[in-house]
């Protein structure tokens, strides 16, 4: 079999060293001979093993990928590729929930959500669960001045009317897309004076890049299956 030194391997993929040997203390990858002289000497299958990582790491999150590779060492195939198969899932719901909101914008109706009649107001915790959010992250929102809560009266907890839970969703959906504050509150003003011509084209935006996302979650598939059928002739 093929054998490989590190460097051979950083070279091909464009990554130091140092990130294999991170891989491999993360426990990523097949268990890796030593030469005579105590260097690593990686083989195709951990060729294939890198390969799959890096793919990977361009369509999911770091811990997603880790987890995806440590079943497969353990030979926890079929696991891994159904935790795969429920990323593909989570992306296939937040691309029709960006529809939802660019449609709810467009049509200036903003009466129902989901099929969830909308109340006057909201507590923090029903617009959290209305957004898909946590409530933390909606009061960082509200500390940055993006969104406006009002009192309750009788107990004091934060409501928020369905104009600031419009802002809630719209924030929730930009977040990857729309990087800085200054221009996030932009937008919101922009919806507030139904104004829509910049958040439309920011969520055609966030659309394109859940587009390339898909595409990057399949490429780094289509190497996991590879390295999956390696792993599994080798040990047969």
């Amino acid at each position: 079999m093929e054998t490989y030194s590190p460097k051979q391997i950083a070279d091909a993929l464009k990554v130091s060293t140092t990130t294999l040997r991170r891989y491999e203390e993360q426990e990523l990858i097949p268990a890796v001979p030593r030469t005579k002289g105590s260097h690593r000497m990686y083989t195709s299958i951990h060729l294939q093993a890198f390969t799959a990582i890096r793919a990977m790491l361009k369509g999911y999150d770091i811990p997603v990928v880790y987890d995806v590779m440590r079943r497969c060492k353990q030979a926890r195939f079929e696991e891994a590729l159904w935790f795969v198969n429920e990323q593909q899932y989570h992306i296939q719901v937040e691309r029709r929930r960006v529809e939802e909101i660019l449609t709810m914008i467009q049509n200036t109706d903003f009466t129902r959500y989901q099929n969830v009649k909308l109340t006057e107001y909201m507590s923090i915790g029903e617009a959290a669960k209305i957004a898909g959010v946590n409530p933390s992250a909606i009061r960082h929102w509200e500390y940055e001045g993006l969104v406006h809560s009002e009192r309750n009266e009788e107990n004091g907890y934060r409501m928020f009317s369905v104009a600031e839970l419009r802002k809630i969703l719209v924030i929730s959906s930009l977040r990857k897309t729309v990087y800085y504050i200054e221009n996030m509150k932009e937008l919101l003003n922009d919806l507030d004076v139904q104004s829509y011509d910049k958040i439309e084209r920011s969520f055609q935006l966030a659309l394109e890049n859940l587009n390339r996302q898909l595409l990057d979650q399949m490429k780094g598939i289509a190497e996991l299956i590879k390295y999956i059928g390696l792993y599994q002739e080798v040990n047969i």
